[in-house]
């Protein structure tokens, strides 16, 4: 017989070795295996007991333990055969080696009655299938899963307990186990008997093989999964919440994903309810609130797609008591969680009869109110109902629902936040275009602005602006960014354009102007916490409807499209320039002639710009839609159906990724027989001779109450250049509709001022006087040199 330890564990040889290789320990049973006694083994190399020519087994790859079969030589010089098992234990004078060998075990049949009631008791579930997949026997636990007598189950398949889609799996599994005689591992819910549904199971199977080798049964034990799959679930939902919430900036649209998320996860039935915004826009949202509190609805989910749970419908106010858990979780300012609702929320159930049928009709059984609350404010609530599920929520619900609303809360602000932004800067943008274009003889004129779907309010904008000679001036321009600044920086562009267009700068001139105040912004704005680089584009066009010529320079800006009468839409071939803000750099400006009726087509660089297509492909489209269907009449065609039609063809329905302005203006022409001309002797004398003229063109006009008027305007005017200009001298009579416009043009470059004269002073008042009569009078300057004009109006007041 084996030698047994007196406390009846079977015996076991122990000896350890240093890191010397040196013998330090050797126990009585070592002595049995080998006859050495402790004195004689202790202090000697461990090759020493080694047979000749046998060697150590190597350790294995992390070099802490070894095992294997060696050959020993015997105290009485015979050798032995002995499995050694070897552990490496360090320790603070470095470690040693314990080797250890079996001396024997006890008796088997002690042996094989332990190993059966182990298998009955153990914790793990357990059963065991023959080679057709019927029922041998199961353990204790695994009749626990079950729910029913080993006596009445024996000889049942898997299916046949479980009589559910789960076990009809888990046979499949278990037959090809048996076919390919390998292990295999399946995840599973088992729902038979007395099983808790919410439980969830790694099975194991395993092929069981007799004596000979042969295939006799499968073994299927099975491991509660339950918390680890749990956690997996959770932190795939957290996951989940993190990509799908917050895809965009729309508040309706984020707290909609956040229901999306929870149903069916969480819950079987989602509310988001949001506290409204704060009428003055102010902000923080309140940290603290007391009952009643009224929320709207702003998303909800069903499992049911009929959502027979919903009595609020979205975008409408509903008024929470206090008692409510809605309320009650706001003002505490935590989750709660009504376990039984029927009986937890009689209160608030009391007052509502129809919320009390809505809870027993479904069999509401457990609601959770999670508060929305972001950056110390609070922004709403989110209520989780089950009626559907069996089990109320756990702690660990409570957890996770916290965690997907505080992410859902961030997005919410922050959507909040950019909503408002948008709104002040798109308020301020609309303040600093203009709420319409002005009317002039010159042209026609329809516009269109647009902002960007989620950059922001960008720096667009667009102006007509009427000047002297019944001329006008079209500009577009594009300030480089989004929100507030950028349209700030455009508000201070178009005033300045408005500015230097009065003074009746050239286009390239203006624009030279223009882009010298762009680089003060920039240099302006260098000395703030933010980036000191202000840049923009420009478009300046000057029409002049007696020449019908146009006068256009660019800075960086997209050349416009011309569309003249019966023929198809091109770009106007300019020069480019650079953006403003470069400084130092020339621009050049081109003339062309208009015929009358002429489409101009003006636009920044958002209309024709896509991810979807290149800016070719986008010039190309936009002159397709400016010219219309096929077999219309373009020149004809309204410029706000035109406008339409561009951004519809143009921009993708969902919005653009950058601002857009649009300005399309139709060119008209003034009659020659509206415009007469003079050249002017310097010679005072002759003044008498042309005002005689003047009155015999403002009869031929049919303007005889305008005769006294001009006739005193010209008279100054022509006196004035003789006396203080060069020659040559010309004076231009335009006759508009409305006004009359008489110019006097000379090679001087020296402007006019008004003066005070004084009594005693014979001149100095013609100026003066000019101002009196007409509704506005003014100078401009040419390459030839000046030209003062002066507008009356030819309605009667």
């Amino acid at each position: 017989m084996s030698p047994v330890h007196p406390s009846g564990e079977a015996a076991s040889a122990r000896a350890v070795v240093d890191e010397n290789g040196v013998l330090v320990r050797w126990n009585e049973n070592a002595r049995r295996l080998l006859g050495y006694a402790p004195g004689e083994a202790e202090g000697r190399p461990v090759t020493d007991l080694l047979a000749p020519d046998s060697s150590l087994p190597a350790p294995e790859p992390d070099g802490t333990r070894w095992s294997g079969t060696v050959q020993l030589r015997h105290h009485d010089g015979h050798t032995l055969l002995i499995w050694l098992l070897a552990h490496h234990r360090p320790h603070d004078s470095g470690g040693d080696w314990l080797v250890v060998s079996p001396l024997g075990s006890g008796p088997r049949r002690e042996y094989d009655a332990l190993m059966k009631t182990a298998l009955h008791c153990s914790p793990c579930a357990l059963a065991v299938f023959d080679e057709n997949l019927r029922l041998c026997g199961v353990n204790e636990a695994m009749a626990r899963v079950i729910g029913l007598p080993l006596e009445h189950m024996r000889g049942l398949r898997l299916s046949e307990i479980g009589g559910k889609p789960e076990t009809e799996e888990l046979e499949r599994e278990a037959r090809e186990v048996l076919e390919s005689q390998q292990m295999r591992e399946a995840p599973t819910r088992l729902r038979a008997g007395g099983a808790d549904p919410s439980h969830t199971w790694l099975a194991r199977l395993a092929p069981l093989t007799d004596s000979d080798d042969r295939l006799r049964g499968v073994c299927v034990t099975l491991h509660d999964f339950t918390e680890q799959f749990r956690a997996r679930e959770r932190l795939q939902l957290v996951n989940e919440a993190s990509v799908s919430i917050g895809t965009t900036l729309d508040v309706t649209r984020t707290a909609q994903e956040l229901a999306d998320v929870c149903v069916p996860a969480l819950a079987d039935f989602v509310t988001v309810d949001l506290l409204d915004p704060p009428s003055d826009g102010g902000d923080p949202y309140p940290t603290s609130l007391t009952a009643p509190i009224a929320l709207r609805r702003v998303a909800h989910r069903s499992m049911d797609p009929e959502a027979p749970e919903v009595l609020i419908q979205l975008g409408q106010t509903g008024l929470y008591p206090d008692g409510a858990p809605q309320a009650d979780s706001l003002v505490a300012r935590r989750t709660i969680v009504a376990a039984d609702a029927a009986t937890t929320l009689t209160k608030w159930l009391d007052r509502d009869a129809s919320r009390r049928r809505w809870v027993t009709d479904l069999g509401v059984h457990s609601t959770m109110s999670v508060p929305i609350t972001a950056r110390g404010g609070t922004l709403g609530v989110a209520v989780l109902t089950r009626y559907r599920r069996p089990d109320p929520f756990t702690p660990d619900d409570v957890l996770l629902a916290e965690e997907i609303t505080a992410r859902a809360a961030v997005c919410i602000d922050n959507a909040r936040r950019y909503s408002r932004e948008r709104r002040t800067a798109l308020a301020l943008q609309r303040s600093l275009l203009p709420r319409s274009l002005a009317r002039t003889q010159a042209v026609e004129a329809a516009s269109r602005y647009l902002p960007a779907a989620r950059a922001g309010v960008g720096g667009d904008w667009f102006d007509v602006i009427p000047l002297s000679g019944m001329r006008v001036a079209m500009v577009v321009g594009d300030v480089v960014g989004h929100g507030i600044q950028a349209s700030a920086t455009m508000g201070r562009l178009r005033t300045a354009v408005r500015t230097l267009a009065d003074i009746d700068l050239a286009p390239d001139e203006l624009l030279t102007h223009l882009d010298d105040l762009v680089v003060r912004l920039s240099q302006e704005a260098g000395h703030e916490d933010i980036t000191g680089e202000v840049g923009a584009t420009c478009l300046y066009a000057v029409y002049d409807p007696v020449s019908r010529r146009c006068t256009l320079a660019r800075a960086g800006h997209p050349a416009p499209v011309m569309m003249q009468p019966g023929e198809l839409p091109r770009e106007i071939k300019l020069p480019g320039g650079p953006p403003l803000g470069l400084g130092g750099l020339p621009f050049e400006a081109a003339e062309i002639d208009l015929p009358v009726g002429t489409v101009l087509g003006l636009y920044t660089d958002g209309l024709i710009e896509s991810r979807e297509r290149d800016v070719d492909a986008g010039h190309q489209l936009l002159c397709s839609a400016l010219a219309g269907p096929p077999g219309s009449a373009p020149p004809g065609d309204s410029l706000d159906t035109a406008c339409d039609r561009i951004l519809r063809e143009l921009l993708p329905l969902g919005g653009t990724a950058d601002d857009v302005a649009l300005l399309l203006a139709r060119t008209n022409g003034l009659p020659p027989s509206r415009v007469a001309t003079w050249s002017i002797p310097a010679n005072p004398a002759l003044v008498a001779a042309i005002r005689k003229q003047v009155v015999a063109q403002l009869g031929a006009w049919h303007l005889d109450s305008a005769v006294f008027t001009a006739e005193l305007v010209v008279s100054e005017l022509v006196t004035n250049a003789i006396r203080y200009a060069d020659p040559p001298i010309r004076l231009r009579l335009i006759h508009d509709e409305v006004i009359l416009i008489c110019e006097v043009s000379d090679s001087s470059h020296t402007a006019p001022h008004l003066r005070r004269a004084r009594s005693y002073d014979e001149g100095g008042r013609g100026l003066l006087l000019v101002a009196q009569l007409t509704q506005r009078w003014g100078s401009r300057h040419t390459s030839e040199g000046k030209t003062i004009w002066a507008e009356l109006s030819l309605l009667e007041e």
